[in-house]
């Protein structure tokens, strides 16, 4: 499986089948991190970690800290896509990293981007 990107109507194919997927909030300026895998059944959710916590982003039922991270593994379902919106407000957008390299994705404000299985 590959994973697509979708940005101002530019499609860009990515060779993986694991990525971690990063970002600092807007406003309360914690770090999260989450793992997904590129799956038949669509983008599948592995790991979420997040840096701490703030206001309305407490740390989840059951999750550990490790290395200063809260860790914790979400229930949620396959996804076909994620929306990425494009706010400008964090001065970096989202970092994508698969297979040891980086992507620096939406840091300027524009329409959201979308992240999805590639299909033939």
């Amino acid at each position: 499986m590959s994973l697509c990107i979708l940005a101002a109507g530019k499609v860009t194919a990515l060779a993986v089948a694991a990525f971690t997927l990063s970002w600092t909030h807007s406003v309360e300026k914690v770090r999260w991190e989450e793992d997904w895998r590129v799956t038949p059944a669509g983008l599948v959710i592995e790991q979420a970690r997040v840096k701490g916590s703030a206001a309305g982003m407490e740390p989840p039922e059951g999750a550990v800290l490790e290395d200063g991270w809260w860790a914790y593994r979400p229930r949620l379902a396959p996804q076909p896509k994620l929306l990425l919106a494009r706010s400008g407000a964090t001065g970096e957008g989202w970092k994508l990293c698969a297979a040891e390299r980086c992507l620096m994705l939406g840091a300027e404000a524009g329409a959201a981007m979308e992240l999805g299985p590639c299909w033939p």
